[in-house]
């Protein structure tokens, strides 16, 4: 799929802008030429004059630009721009790998070579595209997280450092003064309210968003133990960042009256935060765009009644890529509940205790299932056999999670180990990648609930009928599940 601009038409852009349209917050800013300052499209200043205005797709344009963010409207709250989640191209591939730190460690060499491009054309991509360069967009990302750790917690600016990926303190000030005219301790004069142990980050989204169907589906699947979900919230365990550390834990909550989910953490070492926050935006799909994803299935006479009755449904991803991976494999051509107490038996054998009251273990790791005696457990020789295979390969780097993978060489490396068909594959890249086009034709739930005369569509029809619905097949795929539920 050829990559296009993401920003809106101007027409569009001033249109959100007048009425503060939250549907649009995040997938353009609005920069103001008289005061250098840009802002979300739904910043309850005063509306600035049209002349004054100029309009860029991200925050890294406008900051290459020399604008500076808004203190009262903060763009760090921004969901990012849900377009270049569509398809595989080079650009949404590269924005992954930024988002999960990439540039942090390695230079745009790197990078460039990651999705299979020259450094030279990979920087043409994303001026084009995004109007600023790949280290324009990893060091706007890292400011704006800084930024928000200083407004809206308590930790000392050094950890703010460490977690915003900046190797030393005064590497942190120089950036940040540089950037923004003003020292990181100037935003420290709005103390931040006291949160009592926990950490407590707001993510925001685009409206609509179903939090409660995102949370009766995690609640079906949920292993005891790991991972605790009720009508409103999620928890569960993280493995701490080295071996002699202690595990920490999150919880995931709707924030009142906000279009926002509240983030809550204990025990995360400074510099997991900004790794967890990916996480927990990818789990819960908080950078998605409703009102494409909408346009897009709606056309089909069969999803647009399913699209109208739930218009905020997403993609729920899980924690951990080998987590999924082996719960799929448990889950092939059984039951949900079936499949999530065998997990359960998994996770409780072979995870690490913890002593966190209801939460009790982490998942057990690659490392802990490559030669484990799984007879014990409720599976047959055959799926055992595969995880075990699997645990391997992800040791050897046979495969992996890794977000440059386009579907195509996703599946095709995957199914290419023995026990894992595209049905397998595709729902691990479905709910490990949070893959906006993983399609599982294979699944039975799916061929029998698109038509509506009682048939039953073969995979090979299901997968042509659902070419009409790319780049957002994954979506239908949760539509119809949830007609059948």
């Amino acid at each position: 799929m050829p990559e296009a601009t993401s920003l809106p038409s101007h027409q569009v852009c001033e249109q959100a802008r007048a009425s503060r349209d939250l549907r649009f917050d995040g997938l353009f800013f609005t920069a103001v030429t008289s005061t250098r300052i840009y802002c979300r499209p739904v910043c309850p200043a005063p509306t600035p004059k049209a002349k004054n205005v100029v309009y860029y797709p991200n925050a890294a344009a406008a900051e290459a630009a020399g604008f500076r963010p808004c203190l009262r409207c903060r763009p760090e709250l921004s969901p990012g721009d849900g377009a270049w989640r569509q398809g595989d191209a080079a650009v949404a591939r590269a924005i992954k790998l930024i988002n999960e730190g990439l540039l942090s460690e390695a230079p745009v060499s790197v990078l460039a070579e990651r999705v299979n491009l020259g450094e030279r054309q990979l920087r043409r991509l994303f001026v084009e595209r995004l109007g600023a360069t790949p280290s324009d967009v990893h060091g706007t990302r890292r400011l704006l997280f800084a930024k928000q750790l200083l407004t809206e917690t308590d930790l000392s600016i050094t950890d703010i450092a460490m977690a915003a990926g900046f190797g030393s303190l005064r590497r942190f000030n120089t950036t940040f003064k540089d950037a923004y005219r003003m020292a990181p301790r100037e935003l420290r004069k709005r103390p931040a309210p006291s949160r009592g142990e926990a950490l407590v980050l707001r993510l925001g989204y685009r409206p609509p968003y179903d939090f409660a169907t995102m949370l009766r589906f995690l609640h079906g699947r949920a292993l005891p133990g790991v991972e605790v979900v009720d009508d409103t919230c999620y928890r569960r365990v993280v493995a701490p960042a080295s071996q002699d550390a202690a595990p920490g834990w999150l919880r995931v909550s709707a924030w009142p009256n906000e279009a926002a989910l509240k983030l809550e953490v204990h025990g995360i070492a400074p510099m997991q935060l900004q790794s967890v926050v990916q996480r927990v935006r990818r789990m819960f799909d908080l950078d998605a765009d409703p009102r494409a994803i909408a346009s897009a299935l709606s056309v089909d006479r069969r999803l647009r009644p399913l699209v109208q009755r739930r218009p905020g449904l997403r993609l729920p991803s899980g924690w951990d890529g080998f987590e999924i991976a082996v719960r799929a494999i448990i889950g092939q051509q059984v039951s949900v509940a079936a499949a999530r107490t065998v997990a359960s038996r998994v996770a409780r054998m072979f995870g690490t205790p913890v002593a966190m009251g209801d939460l009790e273990h982490l998942f057990p790791t690659p490392e802990t299932l490559a030669d484990a005696d799984l007879t014990n457990v409720g599976l047959t020789k055959a799926r055992a056999a595969t995880i075990r295979t699997v645990a391997r390969a992800l040791l050897d780097g046979t495969v992996d999670f890794a977000p440059e993978r386009t579907l195509d060489t996703f599946v095709e490396r995957w199914t290419a180990l023995p026990g894992i068909g595209p049905w397998t594959a595709h729902y691990i890249a479905l709910r490990a990648l949070s893959h906006p086009d993983a399609f599982p034709a294979e699944d039975l739930v799916l061929q029998k609930t698109l038509p509506v005369d009682g048939t039953r569509l073969t995979a090979r029809a299901l997968r042509e009928h659902a070419e009409a619905w790319r780049p957002w097949r994954a979506y239908a795929v949760l539509h119809l599940w949830n007609a059948a539920a």
